[in-house]
């Protein structure tokens, strides 16, 4: 556990300090848990919205939460909870097809005016929303998030052997669809 975890750990457990304790928090993570559900909803208002519940968690369960792990990873598990519960409902309101939601996701990501990529990244955009859920979230937080395969294993309760295979499939598979797209 790092010093800024043991001085959070510290203010949580008075009362008094519990509010400006979680303030710190929501001001130290809340860029990182932005960008990281971002990468899954591409999305700059549903983004918003599942950082809003994931905050909105934290809070109500910070309580329970017994400093087994870092704040960051706690975060990020309930972060990564939220999206994927997000994208299950928005699947099943819609009732379409994985393909139809992806299109759609490519569709708002051409449209939001957030976005200010250039058009490769568009394309590394296009690319990752092919992979299934589980290798889009590896992928993006191996890749972008640059997260270690340990602490990847305690946020997603995988194996690192797994998560491994994982990333390697999704990096196969996005060079397979930027080949197909260049010819």
């Amino acid at each position: 556990m790092n010093q800024t975890d043991i001085a959070l750990l510290a203010m949580l457990a008075e009362p008094h300090k519990k509010d400006a304790a979680f303030s710190s928090i929501v001001r130290l993570y809340q860029e990182r848990i932005y960008w990281h559900i971002r990468k899954m909803l591409l999305d700059h208002e549903d983004t918003n919205d599942v950082m809003q519940n994931t905050f909105l968690k934290a809070w109500n369960g910070i309580d329970s939460f017994r400093g087994d792990s870092l704040i960051s990873t706690w975060l990020y598990r309930i972060a990564t909870n939220e999206t994927l519960t997000f994208l299950a409902t928005k699947r099943l309101k819609h009732i379409g097809s994985m393909e139809d939601e992806e299109s759609l996701m490519f569709q708002n990501l051409k449209a939001d005016s957030y976005f200010d990529g250039n058009d490769a990244e568009r394309k590394l955009q296009e690319a990752i929303l092919t992979l299934p859920e589980k290798q889009r979230l590896v992928f993006n937080m191996k890749y972008f998030e640059d997260i270690t395969y340990e602490k990847l294993e305690e946020i997603l309760g995988t194996s690192a052997g797994a998560l491994k295979a994982s990333y390697h499939h999704a990096v196969k598979k996005i060079e397979r669809y930027l080949e197909t797209e260049a010819e």
